[in-house]
């Protein structure tokens, strides 16, 4: 999940420090609503330490009903490389049966891109999701095992429904 829209207001903020805007603030609920009647339930949400994904990270995990304390910050995720993200994957403990990264772009569309061809993102739009499943075992085989395309939403999609996808 990319973070939701930030603001730009105080323009001698430093990129780190800014907060979501009032459109995030609206986005990120409505995204974790979907999620939430989609079945999504992490059972850890890595996010970058920049504020405007911490708090999208936040928002999602109220909505979905997570423990708070499934919230980690994890600073290498701030402008990470799709290279870099699969690495912060393939670290996390493989009984962990669903992951959620909250970060930022063009890591986040490039990691799609590479898992996921077929997907072809231009851009990752603020707050959306690509949700990934796949065969692996392990995160550390997520790179090479059979994955799928379990669904792509994003705020503005015209095509979205707060019901479940098919195809899980």
């Amino acid at each position: 999940m990319r973070h939701a829209k930030s603001s730009w207001r105080d323009g001698n903020q430093p990129d780190r420090e800014r907060p979501l805007s009032g459109r995030g603030e609206r986005d990120a609920p409505a995204m974790a609503r979907r999620l939430r009647a989609r079945g999504t339930m992490p059972a850890l949400i890595l996010t970058s330490h920049a504020a405007r994904a911490a708090s999208t990270a936040r928002i999602v995990a109220a909505i979905l009903g997570c423990d708070p304390a499934a919230v980690r910050v994890e600073p290498t995720l701030y402008l990470a490389s799709a290279d870099a993200i699969l690495t912060v994957v393939a670290a996390q403990n493989d009984r962990l049966a669903e992951l959620l990264i909250v970060g930022h772009n063009p890591g986040l569309t490039h990691l799609a891109n590479h898992l996921l061809p077929e997907l072809a993102l231009d851009n990752l739009p603020t707050a959306g999701v690509v949700a990934i499943g796949s065969d692996a075992e392990h995160w550390t085989d997520l790179g090479r095992a059979g994955r799928r395309l379990l669904h792509y939403d994003y705020p503005k999609n015209p095509d979205a429904a707060d019901a479940p996808s098919r195809g899980h």
